[in-house]
């Protein structure tokens, strides 16, 4: 290898210039490596970088040449070791180093001399440079251009130090920022009470990283644990624990919170006598624990053990802890005021309800109220009462089901279900987690897998129905969510039960007493019938006679009527997909649109900032790999690779999220809300409705049917609708559906048949009342007349004498 003369002059000028042409240590500490590597061709050169003063480490930044560092480099050994110690430029002969003294260097090569100049600024130390040489030794002049090149960079790369710390202070500070708004949003997404307290435990956890994070509500006058994420064998789940008891009890009694860092605290020691004993691991060597307030009073108390780098809490824990628990105080505030507007509208449903079964001495009615009304209190997939008759259980009713089929075979399934639950005359709740059936006999278990594995369900709860007089009979509930019943549902449940054997108990002696009232009239007639003369009763009855067989065989065509209500085939609520503020609103209420019509744009400039920033940081990443691959850099080229398929990633998405600032139509159909011009400007939710589009072409009319009538209706059968808009007009249509359960329409259950009409013309308009008539074929006039009463009639004998 030829050295240079000692006597060239370092390009000053291009060299500062390249130095801050660039802002971050890597890059400059490169455009040093390749200045050295241009002074001194033939050699290899690293730059080291030392980026924490207080636990300093050399940190390889840059290299050139045929070398690469494997290691790092402890600060006070090797040659290394010698210029931090010296901070003087130093030379060292191959002859004299071992291979320890630079096992952190990747080399194939044997090595000749090794050249240092340290990097100072203010006589701190910030890094330095390392010069090999394969060929032959330096000569001293090496050292002084050496040095001349570390006096322009040392304060360049300070510089650079600098400045990243100051934006990894910057970045630290937004992403606390961001995880604050993250943990309020998923806070405030949640308002039910259970969920929120699981979501609450585990994202503490998540944000302090402790070994555990309990969370105790308050409880009379101490706190309970109601929830834990992770491990702290030191107390049990819904222990209760009151002031003087431990950390959460004085906390709740005094509201201030706790930061204990020594493992000897007697609090600590106190807590973890339990899990010394048993030789458990898990003692508490640091405490932190704060109060959740609800505006001036407290609601609970969090409390975090052990941070898992195991070093004890500071105040910045403490802080962060403070901060959080501010906003879950909020989300548990505004949970407790939904959960109390839940029980006033279950305590007025309860009431609904109680007061529909004990209005009316109809046995059928009441069950029907008790299956069908409840799930307004609570949230089932099937409820069944079955009654006791003559020493058997009667399945009477089901939820959804207006007359029941004894040979469908859920219903069978059911009905042994139900007879079995009868003969402990106890509650029975059974529920399924995953493979996990929560029950205590094995017999109850095998059972209940056949059963859960046949019907769906996972959560099965009976009750029975008794009084003193007996019992009556037995009520079940079933869903496919084994968590659908709470406390206060169970509570519920036991109340509507008493009342429900009241009625049906009033029911059920009301139905026995009819029987003799009669048979009085119909004696009566025919004592009358007897006394009439020969001729005229042969002339009633052959009347009668003539009667019977014009209603038996004369057909007359059956229709079915009921009100009728207007509705669109399809409509669309169109809602944006993310969050933004409309810039501009292209469409009026009544213009029409087809699938992709532009609707609105929300306001972009940001997205289209964050596309160009996107676009900028990707040509700059192809740039530097090209030139990394023209340098035959493969390291580099491989690195800045990855950054290219990063920011193209973020390009794509930057595209993405700019697109779906147009806001366009799903389908072909009619703008159907008024004013949505004035949406200009608005600032739009994901869950917030922007407009609605309608199709106009037909329409959907939802005729209430009664359900003693909801057997006729079949799907295809003709109708003709009459609006009272168009009170001279008829518009025919079809039924296309017919609803699978009833609803309750001005105390009397209907089930509703959806009759497709056509509307070319755009005549009919969504919301328009009528009446309509549904074909249910041709049945002869008796059948036509007194259906209706000969139903009731047999309802009552079948409910009399149970054949």
């Amino acid at each position: 290898m030829t050295i240079r003369r000692s006597e060239l002059a370092i390009p000053v000028a291009e060299f500062a210039a390249a130095l801050l042409a660039q802002q971050e240590v890597i890059p400059r500490a490169e455009v040093t490596a390749d200045q050295v590597a241009e002074l001194f061709p033939g050699t290899a050169v690293v730059v080291y970088v030392i980026q924490d003063q207080g636990n300093p480490v050399w940190t390889a930044k840059a290299t050139v040449g045929e070398i690469a560092v494997t290691d790092a480099m402890e600060f006070h050994e090797g040659p290394l070791g010698a210029v931090a110690e010296n901070k003087t430029p130093q030379v060292f002969e191959g002859a004299n180093l071992k291979r320890e003294d630079y096992a952190h260097l990747d080399i194939r090569r044997t090595v000749v001399s090794l050249a240092y100049a340290p990097l100072l600024v203010t006589n701190t130390l910030v890094g330095a440079i390392e010069l090999v040489n394969f060929e032959q030794t330096f000569p001293d002049s090496v050292l002084q251009q050496l040095n001349d090149v570390a006096e322009l960079a040392a304060p360049a790369i300070a510089v650079a130090l600098s400045y990243e710390s100051e934006r990894n202070t910057s970045l630290q500070s937004i992403s606390r920022v961001t995880q604050m708004y993250d943990l309020e949003k998923v806070f405030n997404s949640n308002l039910d009470l259970d969920p929120l307290l699981d979501t609450i435990a585990a994202k503490f956890h998540e944000v302090l990283r402790t070994q555990a994070v309990n969370v105790w509500m308050v409880d009379g006058d101490a706190v309970r644990l109601v929830r834990r994420a992770g491990n702290d064998p030191t107390v049990e789940l819904e222990s209760i624990e009151s002031p003087g008891d431990g950390v959460p009890g004085d906390v709740s009694d005094n509201g201030e919170p706790v930061l204990i860092s020594d493992p000897e605290d007697p609090r600590l020691q106190k807590r973890n006598v339990g899990v010394r004993v048993q030789g458990k691991d898990g003692a508490i060597f640091s405490l932190l624990a704060a109060p959740l307030m609800d505006r001036e009073s407290l609601v609970g108390v969090v409390e975090a053990t052990n941070r898992l780098d195991g070093l004890p809490f500071d105040e910045d824990d403490q802080f962060l802890l403070a901060n959080v628990c501010e906003t879950a105080s909020n989300a548990l505030h505004n949970a407790s005021l939904l959960q109390a507007e839940r029980k006033v509208e279950i305590l007025e449903t309860l009431v609904k309800v109680s007061r529909e079964i004990t209005s009316t001495l109809d046995i059928g009615r009441v069950l029907q109220v008790i299956v069908n009304d409840t799930q307004a209190v609570l949230s089932y997939d099937r409820a069944a009462i079955a009654l006791e008759e003559r020493g058997s259980v009667q399945l009477k009713a089901v939820s959804g089901l207006p007359q029941i089929n004894p040979s469908d075979p859920t219903i069978k399934l059911l009905k042994e279900m139900l007879e079995w639950a009868s003969l402990s005359n106890e509650e029975i709740h059974v529920t399924q987690h995953g493979e996990t059936i929560d029950v205590s006999r094995e017999a109850s278990r095998a059972k209940f897998s056949e059963y859960f594995a046949a019907t769906g369900a996972r959560a099965f709860y009976a009750l029975p129905l008794d009084d003193d007089q007996g019992a009556l009979g037995i009520l079940s509930f079933e869903s496919h969510d084994p968590d659908f019943m709470t406390r206060a549902h169970f509570e519920i449940v036991r109340v509507l039960a008493a009342q429900a054997t009241v009625a049906l108990r009033n029911a059920s002696l009301y139905r026995d007493v009819p029987f003799i009232s009669l048979l009085e009239p119909v004696l009566e007639r025919k004592r009358r019938f007897l006394a009439l003369e020969k001729s005229r009763r042969a002339l009633i009855l052959a009347g009668a006679v003539a009667a019977v067989l014009f209603l038996a065989f004369f057909p007359i065509p059956m229709r079915l009527d009921g009100d009728a209500t207007v509705g669109p085939v399809r409509k669309a609520q169109f809602m944006s997909s993310m969050d933004g503020v409309v810039k501009s609103v292209y469409v009026r209420e009544g213009d029409r649109v087809h699938p992709g019509t532009l609707l609105a744009d929300l306001e972009d400039w940001d997205l289209r900032s964050a596309l160009a920033a996107a676009n900028a940081k990707y040509q700059t990443a192809v740039s530097e790999m090209n030139r990394a691959l023209a340098a035959n850099d493969g390291t580099e080229a491989g690195i800045q690779r990855v950054q290219t398929e990063y920011w193209a990633a973020e390009l794509k998405r930057a595209q993405e999220r700019l697109e779906r600032t147009h806001l366009r139509s799903p389908l072909d159909g009619v703008v159907a809300t008024p004013h949505v011009e004035n949406f200009v400007g608005r600032h739009l939710s994901p869950s917030d409705s922007f407009l609605e589009v309608i199709d106009s072409t037909q329409s959907s009319v939802d005729l209430a049917i009664d359900e003693l009538d909801a057997v006729l209706l079949q799907p295809g059968r003709p109708a003709t609708v009459k609006l009272d808009a168009f009170p001279t007009r008829s518009f025919p249509g079809e039924v296309r559906i017919v609803s699978p359960i009833s609803s309750l329409e001005s105390d009397q259950k209907v089930f509703y048949a959806r009759v497709l009409v056509s509307n070319p013309d755009s005549l009919i308009r969504s919301g328009m009342h009528g009446r309509a008539k549904v074909l249910a074929g041709w049945r002869p006039v008796g059948y036509v007349l007194f259906r209706r009463p000969a139903m009731w009639i047999y309802s009552k004998l079948w409910s009399w004498f149970g054949w």
